[in-house]
């Protein structure tokens, strides 16, 4: 007989806290009774926040990973809420962060007989997830919620455990409830080969027109980036999820590439003769050919398989970006710049004054450029931004002016709408001493703004931006460039400050750019003290410039299509990369 025994779930409860799990985001159901009997009693040592719908409590747990590089954690029940979770994880997959999902199961003798939401639910995950396992017995749970846990860690993905509802009530001995917590460890930094590092620097120091590409394997490591960019001359082009890991200001910094991008950064790997590719999957360089030009490429990462993926590899480096990079800069030599550097930073110059006239425009309608003008005003400078997909993720990386300092996340590779507002939720839950900003659209963010609410319940104060222009804005672009007609893309206008103030928040409507600098400070203060805050910016329908379409350059160009592209996107002072370049004689 057991004497110092622990209900099931409790014990699975303290594996998830030895691990330094604070908060998991779902919903209650019947299948899910015991664990939440278990949260009760384990209340002040990890957080059930109740969400309004799993898809935001799975999206929350992937940019809570995101955001803090732990595991997050969501919860759906037996059918329907398990099904619900699938955007989130899908998310976590694609963008390589640990997940554990915790799904319902109807109790034991109850499966297999067609029972009230009972389906087959372990083959219905086995794509998302690194580890899928539905619990067993009951003296199991701990030990397999701990494994998913590892699994997870070491995998980079989403694990998911099925748990029978009975099993949660279950007494346990306490003495098989332990975790591995306190044995885990990072992978240490593995160095790369010196002859590969050689081979790099003979390359590097040959070219004529080098670029960096800096993908997210060199996040925490920007300043060698742009020390070496200087040393040898080549511009910088990021991934675009990697903008808050170099200063905006950075004047060889060419931002991303392809249509979520910087016109500069699409321009120079049109004319670059080598790329210097690091710890990057960009997977539009493959699919649109942007590296057709190059003549030399040098790949580093630290993933075996990524090596040679999206375009042949003259030189593979195979290692920690921050140490590769470091054994460059030690052994290559100082270039003299043949013109091609200041050509690029001159061009960038000629972009950020243009992107800075769209921001600091004071007439006319009310454009999104001057409302990132707004939050450029009075965000900390150590702001947190939780970025929604479509044209936010765009003029986001074009018009926020961040920093290190800064954290930047979106769903970054799954590309799924309606994680802006649930980033913002996990970031201030797990970050709460920081300013959390959402920032989405109205096609975006009218799929989960019933969870304002789970914001205010929970204390969770945050800034969300809102840009209504009644259209799937980023779908409309693309069908304007690809069909015959606009269809599908019109969405009727929603008064978002109506539905905030209902659920408890401050909520303010801007339409015109003279209101902007009020409500902003408005909401600052209100968010100082407490308060959730969303801002509707009613702005206009233009277009962002399409750098991907650039018509700038005379050699391809007539003067009459570039005299419409420049009027139509504001662009009268936009000069092509060519013209710089002809200026150094290249």
């Amino acid at each position: 007989m057991l004497t110092d025994t622990i209900d099931g779930w409790v014990a699975g409860l303290k594996v998830l806290e030895e691990w330094g799990i604070h908060n998991a985001y779902g919903l209650p159901a019947g299948s899910l009774n015991s664990l939440m009997d278990a949260f009760e009693k384990e209340q002040g040592n990890i957080n059930f926040v109740q969400v309004r719908h799993e898809e935001v409590g799975a999206l929350a747990a992937a940019m809570s990973a995101k955001f803090t590089g732990k595991i997050g954690v969501c919860i759906g029940s037996a059918g329907p809420g398990a099904t619900h979770l699938f955007n989130g994880l899908y998310d976590a997959k694609y963008d390589n962060v640990p997940l554990l999902a915790i799904v319902g199961q109807r109790p034991l003798k109850q499966l297999n007989l067609d029972m009230f939401q009972e389906f087959n639910q372990n083959p219905y995950f086995v794509d998302v997830s690194v580890y899928n396992r539905r619990v067993a017995y009951p003296e199991q749970l701990p030990k397999v919620l701990d494994e998913a846990i590892r699994t997870a860690y070491a995998k980079k993905g989403v694990a998911v455990v099925e748990v029978p509802v009975d099993f949660g009530w279950a007494k346990i001995d306490k003495k098989d409830t332990y975790s591995a917590a306190n044995a885990y460890r990072e992978r240490p930094l593995l160095d790369p080969d010196e002859k590969d590092i050689k081979a790099a620097v003979s390359i590097l120091e040959e070219a004529e027109k080098p670029v960096i590409y800096a993908g997210v394997g060199t996040r925490g490591c920007g300043e060698a980036v742009v020390e070496l960019s200087k040393k040898i001359k080549a511009p910088i082009v990021i991934t675009g999820i990697n903008f808050d890991n170099f200063d905006y200001d950075t004047d060889a910094l060419l931002g991303s590439a392809y249509r979520v991008g910087w016109k500069p950064a699409n321009e120079v790997l049109e004319e670059a003769d080598t790329i210097l590719f690091i710890g990057s999957n960009f997977p539009f360089s493959e699919a649109e050919n942007m590296f057709g030009n190059i003549k030399k490429f040098v790949q580093i990462d630290i993933d075996p398989f990524k090596l040679g993926k999206r375009h042949h590899a003259d030189v593979s480096i195979l290692g920690d970006a921050s140490l590769a990079i470091d054994k460059i800069l030690s052994e290559v030599s100082v270039k003299t710049d043949n013109g091609w550097y200041e050509a690029n930073i001159a061009n960038n110059k000629n972009w950020k004054e243009y992107m800075q006239a769209l921001e600091e425009r004071n007439e006319g309608e009310l454009q999104l450029f001057q409302v990132y003008n707004a939050i450029n005003k009075v965000a900390a400078e150590d702001a947190i931004y939780s970025i929604d997909v479509g044209n936010t993720t765009q003029t986001s990386i074009r018009h926020l002016h961040m920093n290190p300092k800064n954290m930047w996340r979106t769903s970054q590779l799954f590309a799924t709408m309606g994680n802006g507002l649930p980033g913002a939720i996990a970031a201030k839950a797990e970050l709460p001493e920081r300013q959390v900003w959402s920032l989405s659209g109205d096609g975006g963010f009218t799929m989960v703004f019933q969870d304002i609410v789970t914001a205010v319940k929970y204390k969770l104060p945050s800034i969300n931006v809102v840009f209504t222009n009644e259209r799937f804005a980023f779908i409309r672009d693309e069908q304007e460039d690809t069909n015959d007609h606009f269809y599908g893309v019109d969405i009727a206008d929603i008064d978002f400050a109506k539905i905030a103030e209902a659920q408890g928040a401050k909520g303010y409507t801007v339409r015109k750019i003279d209101e902007l600098d009020k409500v902003f400070a408005q909401a600052i203060e209100d968010e100082k003290n407490g308060h959730v805050v969303v801002i509707d910016a009613k702005i206009s329908l233009d277009r962002p410039i399409p750098v991907e379409h650039l018509q700038l350059d005379d050699r391809k160009f007539t003067s009459e299509q570039i005299k419409a592209f420049k009027e139509r996107y504001y662009g009268e002072n936009l000069l092509p990369l060519h013209h710089f370049l002809k200026e150094q004689k290249l």
